[in-house]
């Protein structure tokens, strides 16, 4: 039966008992009854949530995690981080895209991601030119996702510069070489996959990447309420170019200049004024934050409370997949929070006082907003995407629904997350992923290719 009996699911509105969630055919949630009776025959749970976005994600950088941790001869920064990214980057090939993105997929489900994002700049061959089919890496991408069963918005990237002012690519970037014409082609190409499990935007790489007059076009272009993503802000260093190029800092300069809404997510946005705080949150566009990588790369804090004083929404992503775990990127999302301020439960509102409860809720939110898709929620119409919680574990064992959140963010190093279901198909039971053997071989295989490839 297509049907799960929650002894206490997380709703909208906040916990529930006794839930009856019932789905179609098609992974959508086609009807949510509280405070029912368990049918014959439906599986019983004793904690659900919904299942989590990931709303900034490079999947091929899965494969250099933790191969950039020893220190060069001078100051190592997120600008020497990049250029072993490029030559990482030079050498992968669309089959090893593939195999890396479907270990990834299946990691991040596991750990409670049943949506990505994919911000995808891997367009050309490496030599730099175009494949015969200019969407090849991108529908490897969606390949991975349907192999692994996650629900994906890919986002074809715009990348044209090196830098401000239109400064022409160095050679470790010319693999990433799309103009206007070239994203909006494959955004068309890509056409034909969108379903409920997959949606297609597009992604200014940064201002940095692409004039202003290029995000306008693309944002133009793009057929009407498919989402879109940029880089902003996340180093001093952008920032102080910004200034130099424009006379104004990036947020602001992109916000006068590119008219964002909701459509949007900012990702990082790491260093703001007082003014960009408040005329991100009042644009209505997502904040996307990836603490886990921003605390690898060195970037910095976001000011977290009083974007969320002024109302401000945002999410979460793994970004380079240092971790796949959401419930590491909130812990430290509130956790950089504590240190900046050097106090305690900085992540609330005054009609949310429990920090767990409000950064799931929010990046759900957030997230969703994001991703384009009908996903963040357990509601009728939303697609089919819960987690399962591993009741028995000590951390939940006769837990109090009040402090099931608390639990899973802030307490110990386990996975708790049991079973998942995305788009309505069961993709992790007791832990595992369904495909996880076959998926991690190919995965494996992929790597020690590279490996060769590199000595």
């Amino acid at each position: 039966m297509r049907a799960l009996f929650a002894r206490h699911a997380l709703l909208p509105q906040g916990w529930r008992r006794d839930v009856l969630l019932e789905w179609n055919i098609h992974g959508d949630l086609a009807h949510i009854a509280a405070d029912a009776t368990a049918p014959p025959g439906v599986a019983c749970a004793d904690h659900v949530l919904p299942g989590m976005v990931n709303l900034h994600s490079h999947a091929f950088q899965r494969a250099l995690g933790g191969l950039t941790e020893r220190a060069g001869d001078g100051p190592d920064s997120f600008w020497t981080w990049r250029d072993l990214m490029y030559r990482f980057a030079a050498r992968i090939t669309p089959e090893q895209i593939e195999a890396i993105a479907a270990q990834l997929f299946s990691e991040c489900l596991r750990h409670g991601y049943t949506s990505v994002c994919e911000f995808h700049y891997l367009q050309r061959d490496q030599g730099g030119k175009p494949y015969a089919r200019p969407a090849d890496t991108a529908e490897r991408i969606a390949c991975a996702g349907h192999e692994a069963g996650m629900g994906l918005t890919l986002l074809p990237v715009l990348y044209s510069h090196a830098g401000f002012g239109e400064q022409p690519l160095k050679p470790g970037q010319e693999r990433f070489r799309t103009g206007v014409d070239d994203v909006l082609g494959i955004v068309d190409a890509l056409g034909s996959l969108r379903d409920g499990q997959l949606e297609v935007g597009a992604a200014p790489h940064s201002l940095r990447a692409a004039t202003i007059a290029q995000v306008r076009a693309l944002a133009e272009g793009l057929p009407q309420g498919r989402p879109l993503h940029i880089h902003i802000a996340e180093q001093q260093a952008e920032v102080a170019q910004c200034l130099a190029y424009s006379g104004q800092r990036p947020v602001a300069y992109l916000m006068e200049h590119a008219g964002i809404d909701e459509r949007w997510c900012l990702v990082h946005a790491t260093h703001l004024d007082d003014l960009e705080v408040a005329a991100l949150a009042r644009s209505g566009a997502v904040a996307g934050l990836c603490p886990t990588t921003e605390a690898n790369l060195g970037d910095g804090l976001f000011p977290l409370e009083p974007f969320i004083a002024a109302g401000g929404r945002f999410g979460v992503g793994s970004d380079s997949h240092v971790s796949q775990s959401p419930v590491e990127e909130l812990r430290w999302l509130e956790y950089g929070q504590r240190l900046l301020h050097q106090r305690r439960n900085v992540a609330v509102t005054r009609e949310r006082r429990d920090v767990g409860e409000y950064l799931w809720q929010a990046a759900l939110r957030g997230g969703a907003q994001a991703a384009g898709r009908r996903v963040g929620a357990l509601e009728e119409g939303r697609r089919a995407d819960l987690l399962v919680l591993d009741g028995v574990h000590p951390n939940l064992d006769g837990v109090q629904e009040a402090d099931v959140l608390g639990r899973f963010l802030f307490c110990g190093n386990d996975n708790l997350v049991r079973d998942v279901l995305c788009g309505g198909r069961w993709v992790v039971q007791g832990g595992r992923h369904v495909a996880q053997d076959a998926i991690a071989q190919r995965y494996r295989q992929a790597i020690n290719e590279l490996r060769e490839v590199s000595q």
